[in-house]
């Protein structure tokens, strides 16, 4: 069908757009000169997309309701069943509601993409099945991923399974929920300023942010292509290190992936503590709202490391917070120009795009007083520093990034591991439907600024639970150089084995 071609004036109205002054005649001059580009686009629309096939069956599925769905985690249902063996054989799986799976709906936590059903499986999802995973269906998750709370999915808020009425965490919510419920054994989550690792902390389970690029992020709704990452969360080791074999790899789509080095990393699970130099990071200790009931649980768990023959030590790295302040214009900047001007997708980067999404999404213009308040308010500042400054501050916050990467780097010739708490606190009751905007805002962000330095810098890390505050989960979060994961898991399943976090 070939498409439609602007008339005379059309053209000078796109001119004045871009400042240029065109007069009738320039622009009736203009209009046949642009035929032969319109007929490529003509010929690019009559052929098929080229996406890979989908090769288990489905079907659409359901949203539960009542006691199928008691903390509102579930964004839908429909199982999928994988390969008949592999090493996930065996095991349930939950898809954060931002992850494709073709022919189930995705909502994104957001009204305004509502109806929208993918029709390609992300690369992990393809690798999960194929590795004998049976998928559960979608999990509910914040807002265009836009919250650390669990209070802004136009599903309704998702409650933290260890108190109901109380923040799962966000904005990977419901994946974190169901697996601290029980009902699946592993969830995907994604993490853009901590999304994995807070629901992790306030569920009471471990979840990993791997090294940037290590995790394929193809077919999973971008926010910011230098900050995007997707990953395991589950309520014990093992699985966690099980499933991050499974995921990792390029896959020769994303351009976040960058010669990524692969481990086996269940191999690392048994290797025990001793010998590890932990570095205990002062400024971790200091963020904003820090609670003296995560202080102490968290230092009682570098103790444990040190008892374990752990060498344990404090360390200081000054850029910690400065590395927060660089996040906010990436993280900004860069989703009001990738996925909202760029409607979901973006340009300039190789790979494959979601034709599909871009078209359903491009729908939040004309429904903009849908969106969360929380995605406002990132909006309108992002918008500010682009139309105002040029976008001068996300170019100088990408170069100051490298600069932050490369003062934890410093610390990592010394230590193998960082340890601090994962949040300052832990989960807060939910805000009530009419809440003030203050408040709805502060439950979304205010413990961002613990764990967004690591999306800025790439580095791997993951919350393990060490404890309970007030009878709700402690979070406590290991970090280590680039590619280091092996490590990580080596530390955590070490400090898992001790015992039962909730008697820590």
């Amino acid at each position: 069908m070939p498409i439609t071609r602007p008339n005379a004036a059309r053209i000078k109205e796109m001119a004045e757009d871009f400042g240029m002054t065109f007069s009738d005649e320039e622009a009736a001059e203009y209009l046949p000169l642009m035929q032969a580009n319109f007929d490529a686009y003509d010929l690019v629309d009559s052929l098929p997309d080229y996406t890979a096939p989908v090769k288990y069956p489905r079907v659409p599925g359901y949203r539960p309701e009542g006691d199928e769905n008691r903390y509102n985690a579930w964004a839908y249902k429909s199982e999928v069943k994988g390969a008949a063996d592999g090493k996930l054989a065996g095991k349930t799986v939950a898809l954060k509601d931002n992850v494709a799976l073709a022919g189930v709906p995705m909502m994104n936590g957001a009204a305004t993409l509502e109806g929208f059903v993918p029709v390609i499986d992300a690369t992990i999802v393809t690798r999960m099945l194929d590795a004998g995973a049976t998928i559960k269906g979608k999990a509910v998750c914040e807002h265009f991923c836009l919250s650390g709370g669990s209070h802004t999915s136009d599903p309704g808020p998702v409650h933290n399974p260890h108190q109901p009425g109380y923040s799962a965490g966000g904005s990977s919510s419901g994946s974190g929920a169901l697996v601290a419920a029980g009902e699946v054994d592993m969830a995907i989550g994604g993490d853009q300023g901590g999304s994995i690792r807070i629901p992790a902390a306030y569920c009471g389970i471990y979840g990993m942010k791997a090294t940037h690029g290590l995790v394929p992020y193809t077919g999973v709704m971008p926010i910011e292509a230098t900050i995007d990452h997707t990953g395991p969360m589950t309520a014990n080791v093992a699985n966690n290190a099980l499933l991050l074999e499974v995921l990792a790899g390029a896959d020769g789509l994303d351009p976040r992936q960058y010669a990524p080095k692969v481990s086996a990393y269940t191999e690392a699970l048994d290797k025990g503590a001793s010998g590890l130099k932990i570095g205990i990071l002062k400024e971790g200790f200091e963020i904003a709202g820090m609670q003296e009931g995560v202080i102490d649980k968290v230092k009682a768990g570098a103790e444990r490391f040190s008892a374990m023959g752990a060498s344990v030590s404090d360390v200081s790295i000054p850029e910690h917070p400065v590395a927060a302040a660089v996040w906010q214009p990436i993280a900004l900047e860069g989703l009001v120009v990738q996925m909202m001007i760029g409607n979901g997708m973006g340009f300039n980067w190789k790979g494959q795009y979601d034709v599909a999404l871009l078209d359903a999404h491009s729908a939040w213009n004309s429904r903009a007083d849908e969106l969360s308040k929380s995605l406002k308010l990132s909006m309108l500042v992002g918008q500010w520093g682009l139309s105002h400054y040029r976008g001068r501050y996300y170019a100088k916050a990408q170069n100051l990034a490298r600069r932050m990467k490369a003062a934890y780097d410093a610390a990592f010739t010394e230590y193998d591991l960082l340890l601090m708490p994962t949040l300052p606190m832990v989960a807060t009751k939910i805000p009530e439907k009419d809440a003030p905007l203050e408040e709805v805002i502060t439950r979304a962000f205010e413990m961002v600024g613990a764990t967004c330095q690591f999306d800025v810098t790439g580095h791997p890390a993951m919350s393990i639970p060490c404890g309970l505050s007030d009878g709700l989960p402690v979070g406590m979060m290991l970090v280590g150089k680039d590619y280091a994961e092996a490590t990580i898991y080596q530390a955590a399943a070490a400090f898992e084995a001790e015992g039962d976090w909730k008697s820590f």
